[in-house]
């Protein structure tokens, strides 16, 4: 099966896209939410913000999160990944984070994170380059990978990639520390065949690199690479190879 680029959900959806890019969208969120005096706050693995009717409408349209139902029609609440709360906070700097009602600073936050799953920043690593790149992006439990990523809001248009996070240790290394074997990725490939997606392999590299700051992520850089099944059909007898004078 070959992707043939986005599909729009609607007849509509590319010009409502290409009309409000998630770039601007996600400009007017920085500004309201640095003005917002909310806090979010940690429950379990994720953090609760509670928003005004402004802020509600942006974090819907720029897909941060997930909306909680209230009895509130003034005040929602919003449950944020871990990913998304540090992107808000460090990346974006829009966001004020406390925990036992002291709000937190990058450092502070990130010793969190680490504490809390000892490989958050190679995931976050790898959340901030796709969003980085105005990609919107969910997690991918649901297609057993790490993420799915969107041209623009799920609501316009379906995920085109299924994204794996892979890392190495050391410099050197021809394998990551996942999809060592090939039935694995086999299965991913397969799955996501399934539901119209392409796998994207993401591989984070840092070598020697201690995560100890939030400021080290820099050192590390993000390799792409799309895997796709070979089909027959693109390599038939009346095909002439690349590269084949003869």
């Amino acid at each position: 099966m070959e992707l043939s680029g986005p599909r729009w959900k609607g007849k509509n959806c590319a010009q409502i896209a290409n009309s409000k890019p998630m770039s601007e969208i996600i400009a007017q969120l920085q500004i309201c939410l640095s003005n917002s005096e909310s806090a979010a706050l940690p429950i379990g693995t994720d953090f609760l913000l509670e928003t005004v009717p402004e802020l509600t409408d942006l974090l819907n349209r720029t897909s941060f999160g997930r909306q909680l139902k209230t009895s509130n029609d003034r005040k929602k609440c919003f449950q944020l990944s871990p990913e998304e709360t540090f992107y808000l906070h460090h990346s974006l700097k829009c966001l004020k984070v406390s925990i036992n009602n002291a709000n937190l600073i990058d450092v502070n936050l990130w010793n969190y994170m680490r504490s809390r799953n000892e490989l958050f920043p190679i995931y976050y690593r790898a959340y901030m380059h796709l969003r980085s790149k105005n990609w919107v992006v969910k997690l991918g439990t649901k297609n057993g990978v790490d993420y799915v990523v969107y041209r623009h809001h799920p609501a316009l248009v379906h995920s085109e990639y299924a994204v794996i996070v892979d890392w190495k240790k050391e410099k050197g290394e021809k394998e990551g520390e996942r999809l060592r074997v090939w039935s694995d990725l086999h299965c991913a490939i397969r799955a996501c065949n399934g539901v119209a997606k392409a796998v994207l392999l993401l591989n984070v590299m840092g070598y020697e690199v201690t995560f100890s700051l939030p400021e080290l992520l820099e050192r590390t850089t993000v390799d792409e690479m799309q895997i796709t099944r070979w089909l027959p059909s693109q390599c038939r007898d009346d095909c002439q190879l690349e590269g084949n004078n003869g």
